[in-house]
């Protein structure tokens, strides 16, 4: 058993709380409320200055059925931010890096766009920025996190679709959606343990094989 100096157990200084908690942000996306406004990208792209022909979020619509029995899926895509993450283990120069909080970044400064963490990210949700010639992503909008804010995205959301926040603070709306509800992930099986959850998510639209126009 772990003592402190004080002479107390680690279990009784978390009692006192004394430990503290370790902070990690996750995104869960309720796709029963989104009606695939493509706001979020809209919004992703305004806050971060994303170039025209690239996005850090972005909705995969998927069609099933024949007229008249016709329905339409959406999945929003964006970085899990993975707890994990494959592309961090696989960046030659260390431009890709992981916060405290979890939030996944990669540094303009290191990075020199030689695209192997897109290679090797499960997900396809990295880009090169046609101008800067440098790897980018979604950071769940850091700078505004850092600031007390939510992301662009989940404040947009006009079906509050998204909802975001520490997801180890029992007492937070994201715990207690995840605490009360299925939720899936993309590609579990790559091991990279997401932090993107999706509530009421068709599977097929997860399927990476069955694309937009799939029927």
């Amino acid at each position: 058993m772990v003592t402190r100096a004080s002479g107390q157990t680690a279990e009784q200084a978390h009692e006192a709380g004394e430990v503290k908690r370790r902070v990690r942000y996750a995104m869960v996306i309720d796709l029963r409320r989104c009606i695939g406004c493509h706001s979020c990208s809209i919004a992703c792209k305004a806050e971060n200055d994303v170039p025209l022909g690239v996005f850090r979020s972005w909705v995969k619509i998927i069609q099933k059925g024949h007229y008249p029995n016709v329905s339409r899926s959406f999945l929003p895509c964006l970085c899990n931010n993975c707890e994990n993450p494959i592309c961090l283990r696989n960046c030659p120069v260390e431009a890709t890096w992981q916060r405290d909080d979890g939030i996944v970044m990669v540094n303009p400064h290191r990075c020199i766009g030689c695209k192997y963490c897109m290679a090797s990210c499960p997900y396809d949700v990295r880009h090169i920025n046609p101008l800067k010639r440098i790897v980018q992503k979604c950071t769940f909008c850091d700078h505004r996190v850092d600031a007390g804010l939510l992301p662009a995205c989940v404040e947009t959301c006009l079906g509050r679709a998204r909802i975001f926040g520490d997801m180890n603070d029992p007492n937070s709306e994201i715990a207690q959606v995840l605490a009360t509800n299925p939720v899936h992930v993309l590609k579990p099986e790559m091991g990279t343990d997401p932090r993107v959850f999706y509530v009421g998510a068709d599977l097929d639209a997860m399927d990476p094989m069955k694309g937009a126009e799939e029927a």
